[in-house]
């Protein structure tokens, strides 16, 4: 990378210096906004005993699920099993690690992590396994436990447009966890539908700054759709 210019010629480059064991944090919901060719460059490099964060684990066949399909995840840190088959087997034989968190817990964990507040108070899981082994603290007569903030070694991340200083816009719900992944990461890569020169992008909206992102490449997407509901 030269200057501000952020921007990368190969998903190779893109996602150089990603090593076994690594913590890779995954924007995207269900299979919305996911950086589905940086997922691709993962299990084309086969790196192996990676910790995933991400709010699910793609379905059989596509998104993350690609990478349980080659045993390359160890642990997945998720609030939603999702519809795929092959996470629920790994998960229920033990051949998987998971840590399943509150959809919400997990969001404010990934924007802690990113405004570098090391853990928060929360009431959500009290009196549940979730809090099994946490610090729990009284505050106004309702108790609280304690969540740590997460961080990763990477952030994948799917934008739609971005500049080449690595200013990111999301498309409507695309945002979902993309915002909160990109400032969590130590290594953030965008992968985007379109590269802009500087000054196209409106100042006012952009979602994710050029200070939080390292690495941007402009990709071709297949955007699949989860479940398919139509009307006769």
């Amino acid at each position: 990378m030269a200057g501000l210019d952020k921007r990368v010629g190969s998903y190779e480059e893109a996602l150089a210096g990603l090593t076994d064991g690594m913590t890779v944090l995954a924007g995207g919901f269900g299979l919305c906004g996911i950086p589905e060719n940086l997922i691709a460059e993962i299990r084309r490099r086969g790196v192996r005993d990676l910790t995933v964060v991400s709010n699910n684990c793609g379905v059989d066949g596509f998104g993350l699920g690609v990478l349980l399909e080659d045993r390359q995840i160890r642990k997945m840190i998720a609030s939603y099993v999702g519809e795929n088959a092959l996470f629920e087997q790994q998960l229920l034989s033990g051949e998987l690690e998971v840590e399943l968190t509150p959809q919400g817990t997990l969001a404010e964990k990934l924007r802690a992590g990113g405004a570098g507040i090391p853990a928060f108070y929360t009431a959500t899981g009290y009196g549940t396994p979730v809090a099994e082994g946490k610090e729990v603290r009284e505050f106004k007569g309702r108790k609280y436990i304690l969540e740590e903030a997460i961080t990763g070694d990477f952030a994948i991340v799917k934008g739609w447009k971005a500049d080449h200083f690595g200013n990111v816009v999301y498309r409507h719900t695309a945002q979902n966890f993309n915002p909160l992944v990109a400032a969590a990461g130590r290594i953030t890569v965008v992968e985007v539908e379109e590269i802009v020169e500087p000054g196209e992008l409106e100042p006012s909206q952009i979602h994710t700054p050029g200070i939080y992102v390292d690495r941007i490449i402009q990709g071709s997407f297949e955007k699949r759709i989860e479940k398919r509901t139509l009307r006769s």
